[in-house]
């Protein structure tokens, strides 16, 4: 990343150059700081700057200069910024706290207790106003239905403490489909409720000492991929139009559809999680950042059916009236593994559109895509301002996609003109090994993907395909990448790549 840090050593590596123009001394002087200083991203934006623009001798001073002055407006307008995870938001010690044995809970694993945890959550509202309280739930297994959460609540789970999801739907309300959505994802109309709900919620968190949530979810996969379902299955937990969200110190086992799933929230954080569901259950995914803004994943460990971490944001026409997008995400030091999906999803609902993410430290393996961005014609919107670096990928079918008919739509209502965008994604510093295709990107024809920019890259491939690489309606930048990519990644000027530089956060530009 170009960081003030490393633009104040290219600054004075900028004043040398103005005094030593020379193509020996240029040398020289690259190779001694790049050794002993490691300045990387200064080295590739050089690099690519003079080679691209292919500047002589005397034109180089010029360069150079401008040059020093957007290094130092990325220092003077980088201080002083912090990405999501970046801040501290441990959650302090409620002034209240009850057990769920006071209302009568059994943790037998056979007693149904949601009117327990309705009515001890219910208690603990009268505390919102005095600090919060704590709602605590001892070692056991703690049969229940859904049940909602409320304001200033920790729901604190005790090592040993398991929260079973009953498999009796009769057990798990019914409720409207979300307006982003216009119906439920599997079928139309009404949906089921998830385990664990929060609407309109401020200041909201589930922790523990690693206690575990599991949603017994075979049944409901059971029931989906024999068509049995009058609604849409449920999740494990869910935040609807909430604030001030932090989940933390738990697993998610066997969710019958998403794990989380915050959605209409700012300002949530996830993290030190552990998320998990056997690869032959249909469409789990882990956690679904959807129509949601500044949000941290960090530090979670991941294996699902289908989508690790995928971002949303609506579907179709009610994902473009409903407007909200997903942007200021940060996700970091993550181990996601997706059996028939991607470790990594955005889309393919981004209707109300993705933008500002940064994914940095990442783990992906023994998944069949690694990294995966999903649109199609009618869902408007967009993708954009995406980084994602230091990724290390280890048995992956394919590495890179980009999809521009995926997914289907909710119904026939939808405006076949609303093309989406998909533009200014930079990929970089990334290692693969055992990998099958190295990147199917596959554009729209009516609107381009544009901007996909990857640097640094090198996969060992596990196979002897002719081509490694399937490209169309796609045009890109690439710069160290090994396996050669295809020609339309190559077809952009440079600068292209570096047109995020001076984003409105303030950060640089990964190079």
């Amino acid at each position: 990343m170009l960081t003030g840090k490393s633009c104040f050593c290219g600054r004075y590596f900028l004043l040398l150059l103005f005094f030593f123009h020379s193509f020996f001394s240029f040398v020289f002087l690259y190779l001694f700081l790049f050794y002993f200083f490691r300045v990387r991203v200064f080295f590739r934006f050089s690099f690519i700057f003079f080679i691209q623009y292919n500047l002589k001798p005397m034109k180089m001073p010029v360069a150079l200069l401008v040059l020093l002055a957007v290094c130092n407006a990325i220092k003077v307008n980088g201080e002083g910024h912090y990405l999501q995870c970046d801040h501290n938001l441990m959650s302090q010690p409620r002034p209240h706290s009850v057990s769920i044995l006071e209302f009568g809970a059994v943790g037998d694993g056979k007693t149904l207790n949601t009117i327990a945890f309705q009515n001890a959550i219910f208690y603990l509202k009268s505390f919102a106003d005095k600090g919060g309280a704590q709602l605590y739930v001892p070692p056991g297994r703690w049969l229940t239905g859904s049940f909602n959460l409320t304001s200033h609540l920790t729901l604190f789970l005790e090592k040993g403490a398991v929260i079973l999801g009953s498999q009796d739907p009769s057990h798990w309300d019914i409720v409207e489909p979300l307006p982003s959505y216009g119906r439920g994802i599997e079928l139309p109309g009404r949906r089921y409720q998830s385990l664990v709900n929060g609407y309109m919620l401020r200041d909201v968190v589930i922790t523990g000492d690693n206690g575990t949530i599991d949603g017994q979810g075979s049944v409901w996969w059971e029931w989906f991929t024999s068509h049995s379902l009058n609604f849409s299955r449920p999740h494990l937990v869910e935040f609807v139009s909430s604030k001030d969200v932090h989940v933390s110190n738990i697993t998610f086992l066997n969710a019958p559809a998403y794990n989380i799933h915050p959605v209409y929230c700012s300002n949530v954080h996830i993290h030190n999680v552990s998320v998990h569901a056997p690869p032959g259950s249909p469409y789990t995914v882990g956690i679904v950042p959807d129509s949601s803004d500044n949000v941290c994943i960090e530090n979670c460990n991941i294996s699902t059916g289908h989508d690790a971490i995928a971002l949303k944001s609506g579907w179709d026409e009610y994902g473009i009236a409903y407007g909200r997008p997903t942007t200021n995400v940060h996700i970091r030091s993550v181990h996601l593994q997706s059996s028939t999906g991607s470790s990594l999803a955005f889309g393919s609902e981004m209707s109300g559109g993705i933008s500002n993410v940064q994914v940095e430290h990442v783990h992906l393996y023994n998944s069949f895509t690694g990294i995966q961005f999903r649109t199609t014609k009618g869902r408007g919107g967009y993708l954009r301002e995406i980084i994602i670096s230091d990724v290390n990928m280890l048995n992956i079918n394919t590495a890179f996609s980009a999809i521009g008919d995926y997914g289907s739509h909710p119904d026939d209502k939808f405006n076949p003109d609303a093309f989406p965008s998909l533009e200014k994604i930079t990929l970089h510093d990334i290692i693969g090994r055992n990998i099958i295709m190295a990147g199917n990107f596959s554009g729209i024809q009516q609107a381009p993907f544009t901007s996909m920019c990857l640097f640094n890259i090198s996969l060992s491939m596990s196979s002897t395909f002719s081509s490694c690489w399937s490209c169309s309606n796609i045009s890109g930048y690439s710069e160290l990448v090994f396996p050669e990519p295809c020609a339309d990644l190559k077809n952009s000027n440079a600068s292209s790549c570096f047109s995020i530089l001076m984003r409105p956060n303030g950060r640089g530009a990964i190079l």
